[in-house]
């Protein structure tokens, strides 16, 4: 029993908080869960949202189809995030992403995804043998490509490689996992007059980990990855020529299938042959199109499957950022519901941004916890360095 101890522990920290009525509790099940935190502070100040925000050096995350549009040519950023402090101390995510634009047109963009689950103390059942520590963790790679198809339109496909060790290796039963995914992505910006005033409005489209499954016992059994479809828009008002205030929302909604529920007049074993044929043995693509109709609950439980998130942030100068939002969750799905604050600071070669979250849920493991971005803008690098030659 020790070597699912592990898998257990991840379950749990998964996020997936247990509701007061836990018949109607039907949170949508995946593997490798760390894919859907937010790994910046800026859209994670504003309560997750990203999908149509202006862009940034971390879009990659959020719609990398937003690249096309930056004002600098090149850009990269590191993200730290200590995760649920309030359960344990060694676990965090750390994040590097950044992106290369070619021409007026098109960019290249990449990011490396680490994250830690800390040190597990594992014993052995016999008294005479010694235990020892695992240390397991989740990764996951990407590049992407992204392309202007108007003035005002982009698209953008990534390429995603991740790999999953938290394994108990004591024998052939468990193994690391690895699967592969892609995005595809689309944004939309353009001008709109608001109450007399010149103002960018945006809207974004990612369908993110389009994939592969994911399998931890060599292929006996498998997960679905957390496949995300993301939709977003924003609204860039300008006060004046140096206040700035920007208003994004988001929703999200698992593009996987709802585990059945086994039925009152059902025996076990009915029920795990509807498992397996509706459930375990689908695959990743029939598994998107059934995860719009197949909640126990109907249309009203789909709708509970959809995550809300609303953003505020407001710029001085283009330098000085206050960030606030609030992010909703059904607590039949997870009941992940917390607001965020956040700040950020810009210079013309390096930016600083941090972000604070608060639940509003009792109990939720995600109170309290901190994100810090540190990035670097390439074009004001290379002007810096013209300046000292001159």
């Amino acid at each position: 029993m020790k070597k699912y101890i592990l898998l257990l522990l991840i379950a749990f920290l998964s996020v997936h908080l247990l509701a007061q009525d836990k018949n109607q509790f039907n949170p949508v099940n995946t593997g490798v869960n760390s894919l859907g935190i937010a790994p910046d502070s800026r859209g994670g100040g504003m309560g997750d949202v990203g999908a149509a925000t202006d862009p940034d050096v971390n879009s990659q995350y959020w719609n990398p189809a937003k690249y096309p549009f930056t004002i600098s040519r090149a850009g990269v950023a590191v993200s730290y995030t200590p995760w649920l402090r309030k359960l344990v101390n060694d676990i965090d995510l750390a994040y590097l992403a950044g992106y290369y634009r070619i021409g007026d047109y098109q960019a290249v963009s990449g990011s490396l995804r680490y994250f830690s689950l800390g040190e597990v103390p594992v014993a052995y059942q016999d008294e005479n043998s010694p235990g020892y520590t695992i240390k397991p963790y989740e990764m996951a790679v990407d590049v992407a490509y992204s392309r202007m198809l108007s003035e005002h339109f982009s698209a953008a496909v990534a390429l995603r490689y991740i790999y999953s060790d938290l394994a108990y290796r004591e024998d052939e039963e468990v193994s690391a996992g690895s699967a592969f995914a892609a995005d595809i992505a689309f944004y939309y910006t353009n001008y709109v007059i608001l109450a007399q005033r010149e103002c960018m409005l945006s809207f974004g489209l990612n369908a993110s980990n389009i994939g592969t499954k994911i399998s931890y016992d060599s292929g006996n059994t498998s997960q679905f990855l957390p496949t995300n479809l993301r939709l977003g828009a924003s609204l860039l008002f300008p006060i004046d020529d140096y206040n700035t205030i920007g208003v994004s929302f988001d929703a999200n909604k698992y593009m996987v299938p709802t585990r059945p529920v086994r039925g009152e007049d059902e025996s076990q074993e009915e029920y795990e042959e509807r498992l397996d044929r509706d459930y375990n043995d689908i695959s990743p693509i029939k598994g998107i199109f059934k995860s719009f109709s197949d909640a126990p609950g109907g249309f009203k439980e789909e709708l509970q499957e959809i995550q809300w998130s609303l953003g505020l942030e407001y710029t001085y100068h283009e330098q000085f950022s206050i960030r606030g939002g609030y992010h909703w969750e059904h607590e039949n799905k997870g009941n992940r519901k917390y607001f965020s604050f956040g700040a950020g600071f810009k210079m013309s070669v390096f930016s600083l941004d941090a972000a604070y979250l608060v639940s509003t849920a009792q109990s939720n493991p995600l109170d309290q916890t901190l994100r810090f971005t540190l990035g670097f803008d390439l074009d004001g690098i290379k002007d810096l360095f013209g300046r000292r030659r001159r």
